[in-house]
């Protein structure tokens, strides 16, 4: 259905249960089914969130400035990305790290052409370090690479499968969307992506998936066809 998408993962998804931390369990999981649809020729770049080591914007109030906080948040998703990196090579993938600003020897610094030859070459792309602005979030960090390699699709990896009329883990009664636009979804409030990410991928016409990426094989299903989470179209 797909030849290249941007898979969008959240910081506290990599942290487990706990949403903290990294949990070596989870990037297993998520090695193995990333793995097995880029060995089915699916090209896949990845961006990461850092909300499980830290996240610049719950840190003021606390004493930590928004941009030197922002910038805390962005090595936390090269943290992130090195990890899930490691994990995807026992898989036997191969994978490379890129960063939004310059962090030689620890990555490479991030050229789309370069990232785009990864991919080509049946490798997975980790994207890191969100924009490498502050007060941008790795939403629109997604949404920007995503345009920017040519991608088919944003898949938003949660812990939910799908967008819902409230959050389903604090409200029994909430109800799924199956397909919503971008307009419906900014005008109920409905927290899918920000404002800014919603933006690039409305003009770009960029397709955002968002599914339960802890569901055994839900990656495989999706992007073999199946419905599986919400589709949030331009």
């Amino acid at each position: 259905m797909y030849k290249r998408v941007l898979l969008k993962l959240s910081g506290e998804s990599l942290g487990g249960p706990a949403a903290k931390g990294l949990d070596t369990d989870t990037l297993k999981a998520y090695a193995k089914e990333i793995a097995a649809a880029a060995k089915a020729g699916l090209q896949i770049a990845i961006v990461n969130g850092g909300g499980n080591i830290f996240r610049g914007l719950q840190g003021q109030g606390k004493g930590f400035d928004r941009v030197d906080g922002d910038k805390m948040g962005m090595l936390a998703t090269v943290i992130n990305s090195l990890a899930l990196s490691m994990f995807l090579k026992e898989e036997g993938v191969p994978a490379q790290v890129f960063t939004a600003t310059p962090m030689e020897p620890v990555a490479k610094y991030y050229m789309r052409d370069d990232a785009v030859r990864v991919l080509e070459a049946g490798g997975v792309a980790l994207i890191a370090g969100g924009t490498g602005n502050p007060f941008f979030t790795t939403d629109s960090g997604a949404a920007l690479r995503a345009l920017e390699i040519g991608a088919d699709a944003v898949l938003k990896g949660t812990r939910v499968d799908g967008v819902y009329t409230a959050d389903p883990e604090k409200d029994p009664s909430a109800v799924k969307y199956e397909s919503l636009s971008f307009q419906e979804a900014i005008t109920k409030h409905l927290k899918v992506m920000d404002q800014t990410a919603f933006a690039l991928c409305a003009e770009g016409n960029m397709p955002v998936i968002v599914f339960d990426m802890n569901r055994p094989g839900n990656l495989t299903r999706l992007l073999s066809g199946e419905s599986i989470g919400t589709v949030v179209h331009p």
